[in-house]
């Protein structure tokens, strides 16, 4: 495969690329993966990361985290996605002024859940791009920095009014919402099981909630049920503890990266 026709492929290449190592002849890849494709749940990110992982162990490119989590960024395009699949938990990420990508953990308050409602129809990513305005107005900008610090300190804390504000998101929602079929019904839905709030995973179609863990089943239950009484069928996730980072399992024969859990890659 060409790696413009492969996010593992793609990974696997960019990694080459970043250690200046061309690739031997004749590597396969078998891949395996539980993350639904087209829901906003960073699948592509995923892909990337597992082929860059299985080029590292393999070719013994000797590459950092860093370097992997930057080679990925650019298969992307952005950061946002493959350095919490790389590095596991919350994640922040974003490029300094000198162009280098800066990570840094986010802490995530022990009583807190992540409620995933995943429906069963997916939403194109370039389109869900493509309703974005090309610009916003300064006042708008100006609370989407507040929420994204409002986001940092509730997620720390535990704080339902910081965290309620700031799964209010002013940025994209408005404009991606008409994308996801039921969108309010299900925001409302986890609402009135106990979350503090609900908005869009990625650019859709999940939708995530977040809720103390004693409350996650309920908000889960009531956020599929608002799906299926418009006639969509949903499977929930329930994740009450941050997932770890990337791994791999590098045998005499083969070579398997599994990143999240979720994404497998045999080379």
């Amino acid at each position: 495969l060409a790696a413009e026709d492969d996010r593992i492929v793609a990974g696997y290449h960019a990694a080459c690329r970043r250690a200046r190592v061309e690739s031997p002849p004749g590597i396969r890849f078998d891949a395996s993966s539980r993350i639904p494709i087209g829901r906003g749940l960073g699948s592509s990110a995923a892909a990337a990361v597992a082929g860059a992982l299985a080029a590292n162990a393999l070719l013994e490119l000797g590459l950092s985290e860093r370097a992997i989590a930057s080679a990925c960024a650019e298969v992307e395009g952005h950061p946002d996605n493959v350095v919490p699949a790389l590095y596991g938990g919350a994640r922040l990420a974003l490029k300094g002024s000198d162009g280098a990508l800066l990570v840094a953990g986010l802490e995530v308050h022990p009583s807190l859940a992540f409620v995933f409602a995943i429906p069963s129809f997916a939403v194109e990513t370039t389109h869900a791009r493509s309703v974005l305005p090309a610009t916003i107005p300064h006042a708008t900008a100006t609370r989407a920095a507040a929420l994204g610090a409002a986001l940092v300190q509730g997620l720390s804390s535990a704080n339902e009014g910081l965290l309620s504000a700031a799964l209010d998101d002013v940025l994209h929602v408005p404009f991606r919402r008409g994308l996801v079929v039921g969108y309010d019904n299900v925001v409302r839905a986890a609402k009135r099981g106990g979350a503090f709030g609900a908005t869009l995973s990625g650019s859709g179609s999940t939708i995530v909630a977040l809720t103390r863990r004693s409350r996650a089943d309920s908000v889960a239950g009531d956020m599929a049920e608002a799906w299926r009484a418009i006639g969509v069928a949903c499977e929930t996730l329930v994740n009450p503890a941050l997932v770890g980072g990337a791994s791999v399992d590098a045998r005499e024969s083969r070579v398997e990266a599994t990143v999240q859990q979720q994404q497998r890659v045999t080379v």
